[in-house]
């Protein structure tokens, strides 16, 4: 026997003080003048202060895709009220790291004694604060701060040596919502 599909529906509401635009598929939430876009996987709607995304008779790919927007949605939404902030920590065996910011590039110098200079690219919309032996990343878009993040980690990857011994690198220690505006 066929199963019947159902209509799926996903709704989200807009808290106070934002507004969302549709065009085409990309999606603007707006706070305070601070908008973040994204482009959705499927179409959506605003009706009353809320963003509909509905399919009639979905399979199950189109029901992944709306639960994926909807999700998307809402970290857009938890950005806007509270920035994401996720800390990073340099850690070094014997050659101390020299760490700052310069332009959009996280400069790291002397990463195990090395002459040559690692850099890490730092997404726009991303605020970095070096703080000794820390490095905050502060963000309303989840996404860049995690992509940023991980550019950092990247840059001190070791490769061709001993992972037991040669344990230097920068490594994201926690992620979280920081305080409200």
């Amino acid at each position: 026997m066929a199963q019947k599909r159902k209509q799926v529906l996903e709704t989200i509401e807009l808290p106070q003080g934002m507004s969302a635009s549709i065009e085409g598929m990309t999606i603007k939430i707006v706070k305070d003048g601070e908008e973040l876009k994204r482009k959705l996987g499927y179409k959506a709607e605003i009706k009353d202060n809320k963003i509909i995304i509905k399919c009639e008779k979905p399979t199950k790919r189109e029901k992944k895709l709306i639960k994926t927007d909807a999700a998307h949605i809402k970290n857009i939404i938890k950005g806007l009220q509270e920035k994401y902030i996720y800390t990073l920590q340099i850690c070094y065996v014997h050659f101390p790291m020299n760490v700052s910011v310069k332009d959009k590039e996280l400069v790291i110098k002397n990463f195990l004694g090395e002459v040559k200079e690692r850099k890490a690219s730092i997404l726009e919309g991303v605020e970095v604060k070096v703080e000794k032996e820390k490095i905050l990343l502060i963000s309303s878009d989840k996404e860049k701060a995690g992509q940023t993040a991980a550019n950092i980690e990247r840059a001190t990857k070791i490769r061709n040596r001993d992972r037991r011994i040669f344990q230097d690198g920068i490594f994201i220690t926690e992620k979280k919502k920081g305080a409200r505006r």
